[in-house]
């Protein structure tokens, strides 16, 4: 982003090759370690709806009405420098001290004399965890990877990929994957590894062209992240890859991933090294149809007085919890994310649309559904609607002219307007209610969440 502001604001003329080894360069000898990324990369993987949490309000207000916190956190800076960046501000920005949450205050004053110091502290320039992750050598990412994801609004997939090293920090990756209801999802991309755990990829994954922004853990045998559609971050899936090898057992995913008590179905559990025979908890009983060592299948029936719970599941001495549920009933349904943004689309501007998936929920010990020790079960199948969610969104139609529900929980918004059809001709944002109604058995089980289709974003930085 320095380098782009040179050339935007400067007229810095820098031919791209030459861009992308300055990038490479300053993210390997100015980067962040680990550690200090973690709290933040939602930011750097695009993922849509996410309330931040800002541990300073002097802070949220000065730099975090304008952009997300975390563009700040993921800088480090002494005072001096932070002092500087106030005065970019400033002079690049002159209307600043005029807006909202900054005109009722002595803004300058604060800018120059409060948040550097500030911020010197918090995010300093010189810090442990960068001296000593940057004495650290580099892992070797080639190699055989088992692999577990899930996309929103197309369910859960699992299958290996295969890295090959082309140069230093330069990799070719190819994806047999499939989803849980056996559709397949291969693809092939390359992807560079900036600071030593920082990996962006670009991929043709199965008929879309996606980004890759994954970590590279400590030990360099996992690699987490997102991917997102090239053209539409707000579409995309989560994805962890574990390397393969005689000392790797582990479980990494169980689909179905619940089972109803008095029930049979067929479980596959996915992971690596896997060896031996299979528990799914006190309350089911298995019998092993086929097995390799990364993927084991089992016929499996949860007795009729099986408790809800969340069992231990093994294969042989390999063991994990979280990610199977038994369970009697659905007791509630929550739709996540219970607040979520669209933007309208039109002109060169693409709508932003918005994913919404139902879970389902069995009370816990208390017996009372939204109390702490409910028990997740995990995604269902919903039917979905919306409905207007305020007064003002009745009196506006908003429900009529915002967008379109689809069936698998996607709401993709209206073209922007002005629309004539509407009250004062306005554009088509609008604020929804939206409810997943999962069916239990013949019980129909309800949940709620808010939806705000607004406005187009015209202003799309890298990190925003």
């Amino acid at each position: 982003m320095n380098i782009i502001r040179m050339y935007l604001w400067h007229g810095v003329q820098i031919p791209a090759r030459e861009r992308h080894v300055m990038v490479k360069y300053l993210s390997d000898t100015q980067g962040l370690a680990p550690a200090e990324t973690a709290p933040y990369r939602y930011i750097l993987e695009r993922r849509p709806n996410v309330v931040e949490d800002i541990p300073d309000e002097t802070i949220g207000v000065m730099c975090a009405r304008c952009h997300s916190y975390a563009r700040v956190a993921l800088q480090y800076r002494d005072a001096d420098s932070w002092l500087k960046l106030s005065h970019m501000h400033a002079g690049q920005i002159p209307t600043i001290e005029y807006h909202a949450l900054a005109r009722d205050r002595d803004w300058w004053v604060i800018a120059s004399k409060e948040v550097p110091g500030i911020l010197g502290k918090m995010l300093p320039m010189k810090t442990s965890a960068w001296t000593a992750w940057s004495s650290r050598s580099k892992a070797n990412m080639q190699g055989a990877w088992a692999v577990v994801g899930r996309r929103p609004g197309r369910g859960a997939y699992t299958g290996t990929a295969t890295i090959t090293r082309t140069s230093e920090d330069e990799y070719a990756i190819s994806y047999d994957l499939q989803y849980d209801n056996g559709a397949p999802l291969g693809g092939v991309g390359t992807s560079i590894v900036y600071t030593g755990y920082e990996w962006r990829g670009a991929v043709k994954l199965g008929d879309d062209f996606v980004n890759e922004v994954y970590a590279v853990s400590e030990d360099g045998n996992t690699i987490s992240g997102r991917w997102f559609l090239e053209n539409a971050d707000e579409s995309g899936g989560d994805v962890t890859m574990v390397r393969e090898g005689a000392t790797s057992h582990q479980i990494l995913a169980v689909s179905p991933a619940y089972l109803r008590a008095g029930e049979e179905a067929e479980i596959t559990i996915f992971g690596t090294g896997l060896n031996g025979p299979v528990k799914l908890g006190p309350d089911v009983t298995v019998q092993e149809i086929s097995s390799d060592s990364n993927r084991v299948v089992v016929r499996a029936k949860a007795g009729d007085h099986a408790k809800s719970a969340r069992p231990q599941v093994s294969v042989g001495d390999t063991s994990t919890t979280g990610l199977f549920t038994v369970y009697r009933t659905v007791d509630s349904v929550k739709v996540e994310p219970g607040f979520a943004i669209s933007r309208v689309g039109g002109g060169t501007t693409p709508a932003v649309n918005a994913q919404f998936e139902a879970v389902a929920f069995a009370n816990g010990a208390d017996g009372e559904a939204g109390t702490a020790d409910d028990i997740r079960i995990g995604v269902m199948p919903a039917e979905w609607s919306v409905a207007n969610l305020t007064d003002v969104a009745k009196a506006m139609d908003d429900v009529n002219h915002s967008g379109q529900m689809l069936s698998n929980g996607l709401f993709v918004p209206a073209v922007a307007g002005p629309n004539p059809q509407r009250k004062f001709q306005t554009n088509n944002a609008g604020e929804l209610a939206v409810t997943a109604t999962v069916n239990d058995g013949g019980r129909q089980v309800k949940g709620q969440g808010t939806l705000v289709a607004t406005v187009q974003r015209w202003n799309d930085p890298p990190i925003r």
